[in-house]
């Protein structure tokens, strides 16, 4: 008799027809998965073997747009979802109006898995989790359209003392990687214990969610640099954990970003779904993806009505040759553009979805880009060991450490904005600093007809040192603005194409950031999940704002 391991997650609900959606989930053994919804809609699969571990991505069609509907889960037959005894609300399906007037996005990056109900939690609580209290607690409040996870879901190098002592009971932590998780069963573990939280669990089964990677997803600081990647490929445990990471964020991450139609044309799915076992095959292709980056695209597109989502992968599909640097290769930057660009007219608001911030504080931007400098030579080879050095201990590997890549996103920006097809907002969203703000650029030759934003928003559930809070606020300021250009003189790095000042924030704790988009109009919120003495966490506003009433904001940064 087959049971659920994980999920349901909702992942993809249809903008364009409001008839269809997908649920992913993992059970114990080989099955067929459906879903019954309350309205008649319906849909099955069977499940596809990946490392002993078997799941199903449903397609749900037959939904009726505008509505909201209960579902249930089966496996072969036998209802497994809701969880017999539970006490949260049932999990729906919500479709949009078609046309759609608005959507509600909300984003955050940078997620321990949630303390134990019982547990003291060091770093304060979980938004992720006081978001879903507090929806379940009242079936009238305004949930999310949509949630964007913008990397860091699951720290294969930074695991809980639950999971140490289960690695200690596989393998001898003593050995590398140590603590840090090993191959796919173990990756396995991370979602898991992420994904199991009841809230969060019953949140990701009736908010759909679009997710990309970022480091930690893999290992701190993954494809840093070319001199990086090389030590990391002479150890003998790196093989199989790249591996094992890749396959285990296509199997609970990557499929569920795809529409019904791009998984209909998707030849791995079909080839793992077709084999009694997939996993050979989910191998060779990652094996593949590490091998040549190139082949493989990770970003993805989203339209919510006349709101475009662009999801940029900025980790695996880096150009690493220190001569030739670049965030994107050629073809990833190629689709990005050409999607920012397609169908002007018919979009309101452009998001870019990028894990690392485009716009940091000055005084860190102009250090990486000088550290930049020096790698590739600029002040000599002495210089070049020094700035490699400090590149990995400081992770001095944002946009402005790919001084091309920082440039054009630029004058793309620029471009989609302006002219009399431009969208209201362009706003990059980002996340990995662990600090949440609003940067607003401007143009040497003029702003563009859009309003543009950097909104970052981190982490979700995480900590941040003391010294490290002082240097952000110092990295703002006016201070570290002119100790920055020092870098610059340095390296000889120049201006960067935008200046640009911090329109809100630093705010430091755990956050959720959301966007309200209707029509021409964007309101912006950021909530900070706060402990209440003797009772549950609460959300609780930091800063609310039009964007688009006032072209100067009504909060000023320093």
């Amino acid at each position: 008799m087959a049971g659920l391991r994980l999920g349901p997650l909702l992942r993809y609900v249809d903008w364009e027809s409001g008839g269809s959606a997908t649920i992913w989930v993992e059970a114990d053994r080989p099955c067929t998965a459906e879903v019954r919804c309350a309205d008649g809609a319906q849909g099955t699969s069977r499940t596809f073997q990946i490392a002993g571990h078997h799941y199903a991505l449903v397609p749900v069609t037959g939904l009726t747009p505008g509505t909201t509907t209960a579902y249930e889960v089966l496996l072969d037959g036998r209802k497994v979802w809701p969880l017999e005894g539970s006490l949260l609300p049932d999990s729906t399906i919500r479709t949009p109006d078609v046309p759609s007037d608005g959507v509600t996005v909300s984003f955050g990056s940078c997620r321990w898995s949630a303390a134990p109900a019982d547990g003291h939690d060091p770093v304060g609580p979980d938004a992720l989790d006081t978001l879903a209290v507090e929806l379940a607690a009242d079936p009238t409040a305004v949930r999310p359209d949509v949630l964007l996870l913008l990397g860091d879901q699951v720290y294969a190098d930074e695991t809980s003392e639950e999971t140490r002592a289960w690695l200690a009971a596989r393998r001898d932590l003593s050995e590398p990687p140590g603590a840090e998780v090993a191959d796919y069963e173990e990756y396995t573990r991370l979602y898991d214990e992420s994904w199991s939280d009841p809230e969060v669990r019953w949140l990701l089964s009736t908010v759909p969610s679009c997710m990309i990677f970022d480091d930690h997803d893999v290992i701190d600081d993954w494809n840093t640099s070319a001199s990086w990647l090389a030590e990391m490929r002479e150890t003998p445990w790196w093989q199989e954990r790249i591996l094992s990471g890749l396959m285990s964020y296509w199997v609970y991450q990557h499929l569920g970003n795809l529409s019904p139609e791009e998984l209909e044309s998707d030849e791995l799915y079909a080839a793992v779904r077709a084999a009694p076992d997939g996993t050979d095959r989910l191998k060779n292709f990652a094996a593949e993806a590490d091998a040549h980056p190139a082949s493989v695209r990770w970003s993805y597109r989203r339209d919510f009505g006349r709101t475009r989502l662009l999801m940029v992968d900025t980790r695996a599909a880096r150009v690493l040759e220190e001569k030739n640097r670049a965030m994107l290769d050629a073809d990833q930057a190629r689709w990005v553009r050409e999607q920012a660009l397609a169908g002007r007219g018919t979009y309101d608001h452009l998001l870019i979805g990028t894990s690392l911030p485009w716009l940091l504080p000055p005084l860190i931007h102009n250090a990486e880009s000088w550290n930049a400098a020096l790698c590739r030579g600029e002040r000599g080879e002495r210089w070049a060991r020094f700035g490699e050095d400090l590149r990995r201990r400081a992770d001095l590997e944002h946009w402005a450490a790919f001084p091309d890549s920082f440039e054009k996103l630029a004058r793309l920006i620029a471009e989609a904005g302006s002219g009399p097809d431009a969208p209201a907002t362009v706003c990059v969203l980002s996340g990995d600093v662990h600090h949440a703000y609003i940067a607003e650029p401007t143009w040497p030759d003029g702003a563009p007809d859009a309003r543009v934003l950097q909104l970052t928003c981190s982490p979700v559930h995480n900590s941040i040192p003391r010294s490290i809070r002082l240097g952000f606020r110092f990295g703002w300021s006016r201070a570290g603005r002119r100790f920055g250009h020092a870098f610059a003189r340095h390296g000889r790095t120049g201006r960067p194409p935008v200046d640009w000042r911090r329109t809100g924030g630093p705010w430091f704790g755990n956050h959720l950031m959301t966007l309200a988009l209707r029509g021409r109009t964007a309101g912006l919120r950021l909530d900070q999940a706060q402990a209440v003495a003797g009772a549950a966490a609460r959300l609780v506003t930091a800063d609310e704002r039009q964007l688009t009433a006032d072209r100067d904001p009504t909060h000023s940064g320093a």
